[in-house]
């Protein structure tokens, strides 16, 4: 049985994947943001080096995507240079690390499913510091060292886009949402089952895809939310991304394949509205 360790325990992922990890009855130490900050390098050695792990989810990220356009020299702190003090901690245990990142990585110019190898092109700067982040887990830890990038995350816990739309249509007659971003929604439940299964079997190293299967825009998954909420979807306008001016430009196209995924033998990753259907997410809101 191995040990885990899992950072930014409070967060929607890890909240998913601790939960699993000690239904299975793993044992894990979850650190909380102000129990092991990032940006704290020496702290970050110092816990690893005392914990022990054989296997390191970080959970923990600089995650408010138009802050980091003002901000980035912070969020690369911890995205970038904290994530290569973790990997270097792993590295002198010789423990595995498992990176979870971002469709945000690519452009979003493509037109088919972005795969593993494709080349990263972030368009802004939450994307360039995440892609940092797997740079470093890849030449720190070449051997034992899993980037796995997925896209849409949502869950129980924290603020998320079904979370917010099952908020607004309690409160608003009518909503505007976007229709010219495609993606794949993702509960972060089915995530998290992955992940365990990744730390158990150890399959090759390097960057893996994980999404739900589909895809839909932004529009397309509220209406579907509204559809299990016994609402009319018809209360939704479909409106171009730029109705909405952000600070952050976002992919147009986060779609991702994921070969590397199946070809490991991980578990399949379910189509996105069966998952939104079983999770636990909607009955929570």
């Amino acid at each position: 049985m191995s040990r885990w360790l899992v950072t930014g325990a409070s967060g929607m992922l890890a909240t998913e994947l601790l939960s699993r990890l000690k239904a299975a009855g793993e044992p894990v130490l979850a650190l909380r943001k102000d129990e092991l900050d990032l940006r704290d390098t020496s702290a970050v050695h110092h816990l690893v080096s005392a914990c022990r792990p054989d296997i390191v989810v970080n959970c923990a990220a600089w995650t408010a995507v138009d802050d980091a356009e003002t901000r980035e020299d912070e969020a690369l702190a911890v995205n970038g240079h904290g994530v290569r003090a973790l990997a270097e901690a792993c590295g002198r245990l010789g423990a595995r690390m498992i990176h979870p990142s971002t469709d945000y990585v690519f452009d979003g110019s493509g037109v088919d499913p972005y795969r593993e190898d494709a080349r990263p092109c972030p368009v802004n700067a939450y994307g360039r510091t995440k892609l940092a982040g797997e740079r470093a887990v890849l030449e720190v830890l070449p051997e034992t060292g899993y980037v796995v990038r997925t896209a849409w995350l949502y869950g129980a816990a924290g603020k998320s886009f079904v979370g917010t739309i099952a908020g607004l249509e309690r409160t608003r007659p009518v909503l505007d949402v976007v229709d010219d971003q495609i993606g794949p929604p993702t509960w972060a439940g089915d995530l998290a089952a992955g992940l365990v299964e990744m730390g158990r079997t150890g399959p090759p190293p390097g960057i893996y895809h994980a999404t739900g299967a589909g895809q839909t825009s932004w529009y397309g998954f509220a209406r579907e939310i509204f559809t299990l909420l016994g609402a009319d979807p018809d209360r939704i306008n479909p409106v171009p991304a730029k109705e909405f001016a952000r600070p952050a430009s976002r992919p147009a196209y986060s779609v991702l394949g994921h070969e590397r995924w199946d070809r490991a033998g991980l578990p399949p990753m379910r189509d996105w509205r069966e998952a939104l259907r079983e999770s636990d997410v909607l009955v929570n809101c």
